[in-house]
């Protein structure tokens, strides 16, 4: 049986989707999600209080409890892959380099930050193209608890994004 060199190469191809694009970070990859944030045994009702209205700025500034503050520790050192929204804090000519990952669009801008816990600080090699911001997507990395103080919000933990690409609704 002869197969034409068309057909080979769409054979490879084909069988090069069914299989990751980095096949050594895929084995030991975690997918999580934001629950897996705060540790075990703490409801987030908890962790978000009523909070106040800063008459001033015309904002609901929320009330963390300590809850807000306590992160897995078991995470730190691991790769996992999680879904989130990237709100943009170092942008250059070719992309966003640094953000916040957050559970929902708009978080720290048009509504009050979520927790701590909630929260993840991004870095990135590659920049991801601007025009693509506002689209839900996966970061791939590292995680470890590293809290940090930004002028939007206060963070608990930190990736080193080894992969940023669209999150595709299923």
């Amino acid at each position: 049986m002869r197969t034409s060199r068309r057909a080979a190469l769409l054979g490879l191809a084909s069988a090069s989707l069914l299989y990751p694009r980095h096949p050594a970070l895929a084995a030991s990859v975690r997918e999580i999600t934001w629950d897996d944030l705060i540790p075990t045994g703490v409801p987030y009702s908890e962790i978000v209080g009523e909070g106040d209205y800063d008459e001033q700025n015309d904002t609901w500034l929320p009330n963390f409890d300590k809850n807000a503050f306590k992160f897995v520790e078991d995470l730190n050192g691991v790769t996992i892959k999680m879904p989130g929204y990237m709100l943009p804090l170092e942008t250059g000519g070719s992309g966003v380099t640094e953000f916040i990952l957050t559970p929902y669009v708009g978080a720290c801008i048009h509504v009050p930050p979520p927790p701590p816990n909630q929260l993840v600080f991004v870095t990135s090699a590659r920049p991801w193209p601007a025009e693509s911001m506002f689209e839900a997507i996966w970061v791939t990395g590292a995680i470890r608890v590293n809290p940090i103080r930004t002028n939007l919000a206060e963070i608990g933990y930190e990736v080193t994004a080894d992969e940023i690409e669209v999150y595709v609704w299923e």
